[in-house]
């Protein structure tokens, strides 16, 4: 057993507010057409100011914790907002850096870098292994690093260690924290073997080029590392802290990005859980939100821990200079400005293993008296006994759990009273007992009352028509009058053709009981694979060669064939030839004709109609 404690710093619950840096980008190409120049610029390491769009003459000015400049490097934004926070990890707490920006801004250049210039997240890492070596060993404490690597890809959670697993779900424990059932999670021992893991991850991660960025990402990544701290000596008390590093896509409008397709339902996706953050943030500061919505997004939901949660948290605003980037840049400031407000409040916490105390209370009970182990090796010795051969069975032969505990309960207390109190323990024992045995009398009596009941219904569920023929023996008896002429002659007639009638009834129930059991048999696949020979006949009877020509012709389509030409195809509408020109775009062309079957929402049975119909179209024309 193992029960939760929260340790709070220094006897009472500290408050840690977001940190909020912000980072422009140097200025890229030349300048704008209309010659206008950056529209924001530094003051100093705290400030910023951002020309006012209503009145050019004017500026608006921000206050962050911290402002990186065009000049500053990858190591003074790590040194400046990134190290501080990770210390908190080895205590058991968890801490949060997300990179938050337009896209385009640099948001992926300053969480992973380059060769050269490595950036927050190689850097972070590489500081977690120094901290843990740094640790005196005389202080008690053993340490374990893990990771894990996933990616928010059209609101769906994929393992980017795992490419092959689907859409993971998100849940929530009874200590209220965010876990991923079935996400991968590798023990690491140095910064090499996570170099080894993360960089194979990192290109499944989903990219494409758009207008304002050739290599554009088209998902929220997410990299979480666990630190695992065990005391050595007993009770082996453990503490877990987590580091959340996110890297988010970059906000969009399609209108400049030119996104069509694939493109714009991916662009969709992204500012949609973006907005739901931003209404995330609004709740935290209002105050008097009633709900806040976390569960609107799964973005949003995974980062319920970094935004008014458990978790020392840095947000890195990154902005682009250009004019063009004008109301890009002044939304990510304003959304910085609101979430610098949020106030979380972190904590550590302890797992620690609960001793039994329940045998000790009992060895008190008992006295220390030396019978008791005895009785529990007897115990052991009639579970493993099944024939029962030992001298006590008579008195344990039940096989309720429960009776033979509440038996061993009572010679307990029959052992540990005084003199005084043995006859009413032993008067509870044997009305006990006769409560048990009337208890199996009563089972046993209705037992045969069910065999009885079951053995009433076959009999008279054998014969359909007997039960029928008793009400016209009684219209025999009572229709016979000598006044009527002819009376009797007809029901006599209907009393004969009735069961006749019945019986025939009966008959064409049995046809067509046949006839449904030669459908379901019809249904079943044929052992010999009948099935398949049977739905590739059509193909046998026509010439190879031009079935062949065929499935050229309709490969031809698939690979070269726009929006119209595809529509064009039979079984195939406009959403289906969307599909197939985003698959096109994203894996390139189709190397044969079942290839089509990797496209989303194209079964083998689909498939296989899609085939016969072309086929069939193109020999009819």
């Amino acid at each position: 057993m193992a029960q939760r404690v929260a340790i709070p710093d220094g006897g009472s619950k500290k408050t840690s507010r977001v940190r909020v840096a912000v980072r422009l980008r140097p200025y890229m190409g030349k300048q704008d057409e209309k010659d206008e120049g950056p529209c924001v610029r530094g003051l100093d390491s705290q400030n910023l100011e951002i020309i006012n769009w209503r009145n050019a003459t004017e500026t608006v000015k921000y206050h962050f914790d911290v402002f990186h400049g065009e000049q500053t490097t990858q190591q003074e934004v790590f040194l400046s907002s990134v190290k501080p926070i990770l210390p908190h990890i080895l205590k058991g707490q968890n801490a949060s850096v997300f990179a938050y920006g337009p896209t385009g801004a640099g948001k992926t250049h300053t969480m992973l870098g380059s060769s050269d210039e490595p950036g927050v997240i190689p850097r972070a890492v590489r500081e977690v292994f120094n901290l843990v070596k740094a640790v005196d060993e005389e202080e008690g404490w053993s340490y374990s690093i893990g990771m894990s690597y996933l990616e928010i890809y059209n609101e769906k959670v994929l393992d980017l260690l795992s490419p092959s697993s689907h859409d993971l779900p998100i849940r929530e424990d009874k200590d209220k924290n965010i876990l991923i059932p079935g996400l991968t999670h590798t023990t690491i021992s140095s910064f090499s073997d996570f170099d080894k893991h993360f960089v194979p991850a990192s290109l499944n991660r989903t990219t494409a080029s758009t207008k304002l960025n050739q290599r554009s990402s088209r998902s929220h990544a997410i990299l979480l590392i666990k630190v695992v701290r065990t005391r050595r000596a007993l009770p082996h008390r453990q503490q877990i802290g987590k580091l959340y590093l996110v890297d988010l896509a970059g906000s969009e409008d399609n209108r400049r990005t030119g996104n069509q397709g694939i493109r714009l339902k991916e662009s969709g996706a992204i500012n949609l859980s973006l907005f739901t953050l931003s209404k995330v943030v609004d709740s935290l500061n209002s105050g008097t939100a009633v709900r806040v919505p976390y569960r609107d997004s799964k973005l949003t939901r995974l980062l319920q821990d970094s935004l008014g949660g458990s978790a020392h948290s840095v947000m890195i605003t990154n902005i682009a200079p250009e004019y063009k980037y004008y109301f890009d840049t002044f939304t990510a400031l304003n959304f910085a400005a609101k979430s610098k407000l949020i106030v979380n409040k972190p904590f550590t916490r302890e797992t620690v293993a609960v001793l039994p105390v329940k045998r000790v209370r009992e060895d008190h009970e008992t006295g220390g008296s030396g019978t008791e182990p005895q009785k529990k090796r007897q115990k052991e010795d009639k579970k493993a006994e099944q024939d029962g051969s030992s001298p006590s069975a008579h008195l344990h032969s039940l096989s309720e759990p429960s009776v033979m505990d509440r038996l061993i309960a009572l010679e307990k207390l029959m052992m540990s009273c005084q003199d005084k109190d043995r006859l009413n323990v032993l008067k509870d024992v044997a009305q006990s007992r006769k409560e048990i045995q009337e208890l199996k009398e009563k089972q046993k009596q209705f037992e045969n009352k069910a065999k009885l009941l079951s053995r009433l219904a076959e009999e008279k569920s054998e014969p359909s028509f007997k039960n029928n023929m008793a009400p016209l023996q009684r219209k025999q008896a009572t229709t016979t009058k000598a006044t009527k002429q002819q009376a009797v002659v007809q029901p006599l007639q209907v009393s004969q053709l009735q069961p006749l009638q019945q019986l025939t009834v009966v008959k064409k129930q049995s046809v067509c009981v046949k006839k449904k059991e030669k459908q379901l048999s019809d249904q079943v696949e044929p052992p010999d694979g009948k099935e398949n020979i049977m739905q590739k006949s059509w193909e046998s009877q026509l010439d190879k060669s031009v079935l062949e020509q065929s499935r050229q012709k309709i490969l031809q389509v698939l690979n070269t064939g726009c929006l119209k030409e595809l529509k064009g195809l039979q079984q195939i509408g406009d959403k289906k030839a969307k599909l197939i020109l985003g698959w096109r775009e994203i894996h390139g062309d189709f190397s044969k004709v079942e290839d089509l079957i990797k496209v989303e929402g194209m079964t083998e049975k689909r498939f296989t109609t899609f085939m016969k119909a072309n086929i069939l179209s193109a020999m009819g024309k």
